[in-house]
Formats: structure tokens, sequence, C-alpha cells
């Protein structure tokens, strides 16, 4: 299986805190990778490292084998790579489909059918970001983060704040998206039915470096993970 998004020795400090202490990563082709950890265990920190949003960091990131580690998001993004945010990325007076189709043209592609019928967002299209549901408003942002088709798709808690019937929507609406078109997800979320109902593989991060990378089962009954952060929350 050839490797989608590789990080390589990734470190970022914060005055002497060590938010990514040397972090190997490597996703593979299709899959959908969680990313899990305590609070302040560098989660937010490595997909801002990889998606090219942040500074003062060290390593090497390559995407399909060719290295980006130079690239500024926008670089990152044409060549593949998109994320989501913990806070929706939407502009809230802008109607859906607007917003959508901006995007679009940015990117250079306004192919977006298969992206709005994705998310269910077609009876929306017209109307302004804010007067939609919360749960609409993380769809929204979620297809933006798709719109040009990405291969490799960075998402940052896309399940907060979502009641647990909406996530696990999000979670089915993510499976098919991998199966159909193939993207390559990773995925931080502390929705753990999330994680263990999706994810082929699963990173465990504490204190800035990688405690353990293994099968979902695996995780689950791992003795450090759980007594690092899983607890009771294990399924």
């Amino acid at each position: 299986m050839s490797i989608s998004l590789e990080g390589r020795g990734l470190h970022r400090s914060f005055g002497g805190f060590k938010a990514l202490d040397g972090v190997d990563i490597a996703v593979e082709a299709g899959q959908i990778r969680g990313l899990i950890g305590p609070n302040g265990a560098g989660k937010s920190t490595l997909i801002d490292v990889l998606s090219g949003r942040a500074d003062n960091w060290g390593g090497q990131i390559y995407l399909r084998g060719e290295e980006v580690t130079g690239l500024k998001v926008h670089e990152r993004r044409r060549r593949g790579l998109a994320r989501s945010f913990q806070r929706t990325n939407i502009f809230p007076a802008l109607a859906v489909g607007t917003q959508l189709t901006v995007a679009a043209r940015a990117l250079g592609n306004e192919g977006l059918d298969d992206v709005v019928e994705a998310l269910s967002l077609g009876h929306l299209l017209d109307r302004p970001a804010q007067q939609i549901s919360y749960g609409d408003q993380r769809r929204l942002d979620l297809a933006l983060a798709l719109v040009g088709r990405p291969e490799v798709l960075l998402l940052d808690e896309p399940a907060a704040g979502l009641t647990v019937e909406e996530s696990l929507q999000l979670a089915a609406i993510l499976r098919d998206l991998v199966k159909k078109w193939g993207v390559t997800v990773l995925i931080v979320e502390h929705d753990m039915e999330v994680i263990f109902s999706i994810c082929d593989r699963i990173t465990v991060l504490h204190l800035g470096k990688v405690l353990v990378d293994d099968l979902p089962d695996a995780i689950k009954t791992n003795p450090e993970v759980i007594s690092a952060y899983l607890g009771s929350q294990a399924p």
C-alpha cells in the first residue's frame, strides 16, 4: 500500500514546552487514521504543521512521496491536501452555495455536484450559513474542505458539538467518501464512538510523542493508552 501523507521527525515548541517532540507518522492511501490523546498531547499542533498553518517547526512532510515541507497552505491545498477546523471555517452571512462556488473557483474547479450531494446540502444552497443548524454548518465546513476532491483530508474534531446521532451520521459520510472517492483521512476526534467505528488504524499522542500506533482493537486494550487517555472512554 502506498503512503499518501508522511511526517518525519516533526517537532514544535512553545517556549520550553515541546508540543511535538520528534513525531513520525505515515498514513496509507485510502486509510482513515485516527489521532487521539489527552488535551495538550499535540494533536491539533500536528494537524497545523501538516497543513502548513504553523510556524517555527522542524521536520519533513511528504505528500504522495513528494516533499512539501516548505510549501504554504494554498500550495499544499492545490497539491491535494485539505483540512477542516475545530471551529467551523465558514462565512455566516454568505449563502451556502456562494461559499462553495467561491471555494471551487479558487481551486480552478467548479464541479460541486458530487460534494453537495455527498454532504446532503442541496436544499440549503440559497440560505445564509448563519440560518442553518449547527450540524449543517459542520457539514458545510466539511464540504468546503472537500471542494476540488483532495486526496488527503485532515479533520480537526469534526464532530465537536454534534449530537450522538449527528456524530454517527458524519462518521457514516466519511466512511462512504473514503470508499467512493479514495480520499485519505487523518482525523482528530474526542468522540471515541466515532473513532472506533470508522478508523482503520489509530495513532495515540502523549506529551508530544507517539505513544502507540496500532489497530483499533489493540488500542482499546493497550494498558498505556488506557492509563494515559481512554480510561472509562474505551468502548
